[in-house]
């Protein structure tokens, strides 16, 4: 049919073949030989299929796509069609096959018509699907495992806190309990809290969900404004050495994180040297974190801060699981297990890395990496302004707090500061009593997670319709801080303090 006569012995040997179907396709894919393979895996005698379309091989919707066709037109403009896919049997049943198209040209460059093979891959097919519903369940069990001792852990740090924090409420109940005695009680609930508040900041530093406040410092300038609390924070045992380039320069990042980083690496320098030794702190300008695959847009593009210890080092399996949260290799009670995980997550959030060097008995170097700043210039943060002791003036604070519990105890406590207060339980409300009255507020006091439009996006509102009107935000948590930040608007986090809430309205009373 194809005007081309084969070798004999070349066609014994393909109708041998029982592993592959081999057969020719005329021009328009009708079949115009078939051998033994071909007649075992899809069910038909030569005399069945043999000038019929080889399309009724292809499933109803492959066909209604014009899959055939298309397989077609691929082989003889491109040289070769691949493809695997589901095929059909001749009792119905389907079989999942590896096929290619080659064409067949005469000398002249004719297309005379097609050789196709097509091979059954059902069984490696299966096998594949076992091997990865095995691989799933696996991931799935480790990743339960995980929560299981990330909620483990919370729930056994928080338990702790909260037992202080109820046993110091019901003793202060108890009658006659002197005044020292109620001070002592009081600073306990109020140092719980604000450990508590500390855990929860180190979790969401490890999930890259921190709030940051980025600002551009000198890392030179940063460390050595350090230097007095590392010593103190380390003790005498400890040596300590710097090696800081004179160019490291300046990043971008959150000044308050990278310092509780490079206090939390610390720290656990320290404990891997319980007798004392000697721990260096440098910091150089460097490419590409190690391991990260990729080449940075211009050379120098990180700065990298190293901490190095003479301590007892670690194995692979620990450095493996180092950055886990609340997996530590110290004494019960001596630490949490979320110092790293803040180092981690806080180089992730600002587009930086962090790699361990370490072996049994030889000590270990963490190594932070931190986009370096275009610019080596860091500009100099304004020195901060004294504090205001005097008499807080009296504001028209807009509450904005779904919730009703924190809402009330909100009011209660603007009330005390001796603020004038209206509260409105969501955005929508907010923006109402504010377009009835715009000169009536001085102060829009918002929480940033509430149903409907959030805090971020009434802040902008406000912004955008009454621009004389400061907006102070303020939250536990929230995906839109973490992933967009404050769009410029201060930000109070939750819990906060009467301090930090008066600092706030003394700050919002001196803006324009």
């Amino acid at each position: 049919m194809l005007g081309v006569s084969g070798d004999r012995r070349f066609q014994m040997l393909v109708e041998a073949v029982k592993d592959y179907a081999i057969y020719l396709l005329d021009l328009d894919g009708h079949v115009a030989s078939w051998n033994s393979g071909a007649q075992r895996f899809k069910g038909y005698l030569a005399d069945e299929i043999l000038g019929e379309h080889f399309s009724r091989f292809y499933t109803d919707e492959e066909r209604a796509a014009g899959v055939p066709w298309r397989a077609l037109t691929i082989a003889a403009e491109e040289g070769k069609f691949e493809a695997e896919g589901w095929r059909v049997r001749k009792d119905g049943s389907h079989f999942w096959a590896s096929v290619v198209i080659d064409p067949i040209f005469d000398p002249e460059g004719t297309l005379l018509g097609y050789a196709k093979i097509t091979r059954d891959m059902t069984e490696r097919r299966r096998a594949q699907e076992e091997l990865d519903t095995a691989r799933e369940a696996l991931a799935q069990a480790q990743k339960m495992e995980a929560v299981g001792r990330l909620t483990g852990g919370v729930a056994h740090d928080f338990n702790n806190l909260l037992t202080v924090i109820r046993s110091s409420v019901d003793l202060l109940r108890r009658p006659g309990v002197d005044a020292d005695k109620s001070a002592r009680y009081l600073n306990a609930i109020a140092e719980t809290a604000d450990r508590a508040a500390q855990l929860t900041g180190q979790l969401l530093a490890f999930a890259r969900r921190q709030p940051l406040q980025v600002e551009r410092f000198d890392v030179r300038e940063r460390i050595g404004r350090m230097k007095q609390i590392l010593a103190t924070t380390l003790g005498s045992p400890v040596q300590l050495g710097f090696d800081i380039a004179d160019d490291a320069g300046a990043i971008e990042a959150d000044p308050g994180q990278f310092e509780t980083a490079l206090l939390n690496m610390a720290i656990n320098a320290r404990d891997a040297m319980p007798e004392g030794g000697r721990l260096a702190i440098a910091a150089r300008r460097a490419e590409a974190p190690p391991g990260t695959g990729s080449a940075p847009a211009q050379a120098d593009a990180f700065v990298a801060v190293s901490i190095s210890d003479t301590g007892f080092g670690m194995d692979v399996d620990t450095v493996s699981r180092i950055f886990e949260p609340f997996f530590t290799t110290k004494d019960a009670g001596k630490g949490t297990g979320l110092g790293l995980s803040q180092v981690y997550g806080f180089a992730k959030q600002s587009g930086g890395e962090i790699a361990v060097e370490s072996a049994p008995g030889e000590g270990t170097t963490f190594t932070l990496y931190l986009p370096r700043a275009e610019s080596d210039d860091a500009s100099r943060a304004e020195a901060a302004p004294a504090p205001d002791t005097g008499a807080l003036e009296s504001r028209r604070v807009l509450l904005v707090e779904d919730n009703e519990l924190v809402g009330e105890f909100a009011r209660n406590l603007l009330v005390e500061l001796g603020q004038g207060v209206r509260w409105a339980r969501d955005a929508a409300a907010a923006l109402a009593m504010i377009e009835e009255s715009p000169e009536g507020f001085d102060l829009v006091f918002s929480d940033v997670v509430m149903p409907g439009t959030n805090g971020v996006e009434l802040a902008q509102i406000v912004r955008e319709r009454w621009p004389g009107l400061p907006v102070v935000l303020t939250s536990g948590y929230s995906h839109v801080l973490a992933e967009e930040g404050s769009h410029g608007f201060p930000l109070l986090k939750k819990p906060y303090s009467i301090d930090g809430l008066t600092a706030v309205l003394r700050s919002a009373a001196r803006r324009p």
